[in-house]
């Protein structure tokens, strides 16, 4: 299992590396700058700002000084940094007043006051937040939803199940947001129709749940039913399995086959799935995020997108693959637990 591991992060550290050249280069290769503005700036100023933030070397020469700040740490006497040049993402304090610091992003292009770190910062926890609680939504819908079709199948619990996930499928975030909008914010008036709260408190948990429920249902609800669909029809192929007639000819109950047997062989394919899915979740909340008007990392991507900020892309860019990757090694991970046959070796 060891090795396994190690391989995994050097194939992820290869995986983040290629994003890292294909992103550089196609960004660049898109028509238009950061400080192509609605005000025309003459030609001087343009040419200063690019000299300021290197913009005028060579492709590669930028690639290569972007890498090295991210991966190379430094140590530095403590302090708040300088300029936005210098603001780290991860800083560990040291003997000595001395801090290490690593992952520099870089300042961003358009947001000169601030730099990528400051954003992800500000904006990466409403994210992941989203993320979760639709990673909640889509299992708590999805897995009851399928264990119930398969053991009841063709019944009215079966059609009534895979109906619901027929219309999640169907339905996608840019038309179910504003549909959940106009009835429960507008007809209704018992959620509020965007934004993101204060924060969750524990005096007051609902003064900021209450914005969770529309976007979390909204992108969570279509993955519910992938997950849904895949546990019923993973579930009845294991229901046919000689073994599971034999563990019933034993005598054991029909609750014990279901949760020892049933159920823990029947969600490996359920689990190939679900790291991708929460990876998306996670990280693929722009349209949510948009429409409900939430300050996450999601938004101010596609911003950056319009605005062709580039170390901004570029961050946002490799965080979302950082996550896709763990997802997908801990889902190969976990296949050794629910299934013994699984090895690594």
């Amino acid at each position: 299992m060891a090795a396994f591991i190690i391989r995994r992060i050097l194939w992820m550290i290869l995986v983040l590396f290629v994003v890292s050249i294909v992103t550089f280069f196609l960004m660049r290769a898109v028509p238009g700058g950061p400080f192509d503005t609605e005000r025309d700036f003459p030609d001087s100023v343009i040419e200063n700002l690019e000299a300021r933030f290197g913009l005028d070397d060579p492709l590669y020469v930028q690639y290569l000084r972007y890498v090295s700040l991210i991966i190379i740490p430094t140590i530095t006497e403590s302090g708040p940094p300088t300029s936005t040049s210098e603001v780290y993402l991860v800083n560990i304090e040291l003997p000595g007043d001395q801090t290490l610091r690593w992952m520099n992003f870089g300042p961003s292009l358009v947001f000169r006051s601030r730099s990528v770190t400051d954003i992800f910062r500000e904006n990466l926890g409403v994210t992941v937040e989203l993320g979760f609680a639709a990673i909640l939504v889509a299992l708590v819908i999805g897995l009851p939803a399928g264990i119930t079709s398969a053991l009841n199948r063709n019944t009215v619990w079966d059609y009534l199940g895979m109906s619901i996930a027929t219309i999640g499928v169907s339905i996608t975030v840019i038309t179910l947001g504003p549909l959940m909008q106009y009835i429960l914010g507008v007809e209704l008036a018992v959620l509020p129709i965007s934004g993101w709260g204060e924060g969750l408190t524990i005096s007051d948990p609902w003064n900021h749940i209450k914005y969770m429920i529309m976007p979390a249902f909204a992108l969570g609800f279509a993955q519910s039913a992938i997950i849904a669909r895949l546990t019923r029809a993973s579930l009845l192929q294991v229901l046919n399995e000689d073994y599971i007639r034999t563990a019933r000819a034993k005598g054991l109950s029909s609750r014990r086959v279901i949760w020892m047997h049933v159920l823990k062989n029947g969600m490996i394919p359920v689990v190939t799935v679900l790291g991708p899915i929460a990876a998306f979740l996670v990280t693929g909340s722009f349209v949510t995020e948009q429409i409900f008007a939430i300050p996450g990392i999601g938004r101010a991507y596609v911003q950056s997108i319009g605005n062709r900020d580039y170390t901004l892309i570029m961050g946002t860019t490799l965080f979302f693959a950082f996550v896709l990757v763990i997802a997908n090694t801990i889902v190969d991970i976990s296949y050794a637990w629910l299934d013994p046959r699984i090895r690594y070796d």
